[in-house]
Parts: C-alpha cells; structure tokens; sequence
C-alpha cells in the first residue's frame, strides 16, 4: 500500500515537472515571430480559398442542364424530371454549402491580412527601439531557455530526490 502511495506521488511530482516545461515554452513570441507565423497561417488560408472556389466552379458546370442529363444517362426512370430536379437541388445545396465556407475563408484571409500589417507595425517598433544594456539583451535572449532548465532542473532534482526517499524508506522497512 505505501509503495503504491509512494510511486503515486512519484507519477504526480513528474507530471508537475512536464506540465511546467509546457508552460515555460509559452513565452510570448516577438512582433517577427508573430509575422511569421501569421504569413504562414495566410498561406494556408489562401490555399484553401482557391480550393473552395475551384470546387464552386466544378459545381457551377455541374448545375448546366446539359451535365446534369449527362450525369443521369444510364440511369432509368419513369420520372426523369424529377430525378433531374433532385440532382439539381443536390448541386444546389452543396454549391450553397461550399459559397458560405468560402465567405467565411475570405472573411478569414482579410483579418489575417490585417493582422500581418498591425504585426509588421508592431515589428518595426520593437526594431526601432534602442538596444538595451549588454546585459539585458543576454538576460532576453536567455530568459526562455533559461526559464525552462530551472524548472526541469528543479523538477529533476525533485524527482531524485523522491526516489531516493522512497528507496531509503524502502530499506529501513526491510531492517526492521
């Protein structure tokens, strides 16, 4: 029962020590990472709109009456109206489906555009500050690593320290 106890306080400080590591890793990201990052994300944003708009132009051809005969050529009906009227209401509702995806990406793509300039701003402000002390930008450039080996290291040690003291406990169970 102690063992168990003693390897769910292990389990419990070890994940403490990953979870810090996490949060050491989300420092906040300079204006130039910001730009980067947000170009990126515009890339693929762009990439998906002209993919909704060539599956809007595929389904504008579909929906001539011409493809939509085409397209319902080997099937047999009675009713060939209303399979055609059904085929048509079908392209309907997908075109419709894919023009709302595609307004929301170009809703999307246009704050991402504007993000990108108010980054690139914002970029060029933290470019244009004086630098500071030799000892500052070392301590800024330093802070993040510098952050997340003290909380391993600390974790680490913890961690030792706990096994060490469950192993020490172990024995002086055994001696008596």
């Amino acid at each position: 029962m102690k063992y168990k106890s003693s390897l769910l306080l292990l389990l419990l400080v070890l994940t403490l020590v990953f979870a810090a590591n996490v949060f050491a890793d989300d420092q906040p990201e300079t204006a130039a990472e910001s730009v980067e990052n947000l170009k990126m994300k515009l890339l693929d944003v762009k990439a998906q709109e002209e993919d909704l708009r060539l599956r809007v132009a595929q389904l504008d051809e579909s929906l001539k009456p011409e493809n939509i005969e085409r397209s319902l050529a080997g099937v047999g009906s009675t009713k060939p109206e209303e399979l055609r009227e059904a085929r048509r209401r079908q392209l309907t509702i997908e075109r419709d489906g894919v023009l709302a995806q595609l307004k929301l990406v170009e809703t999307s793509r246009q704050r991402l555009e504007t993000a990108i300039s108010e980054a690139e701003v914002r970029a060029y402000h933290e470019s244009a500050r004086p630098p500071a002390t030799f000892g500052g930008q070392v301590l800024a450039a330093t802070r993040r690593a510098s952050v997340r080996w003290l909380l391993l290291g600390g974790g680490g040690f913890a961690a030792l320290a706990l096994a060490g003291g469950v192993v020490f406990y172990r024995r002086r169970i055994k001696l008596r």
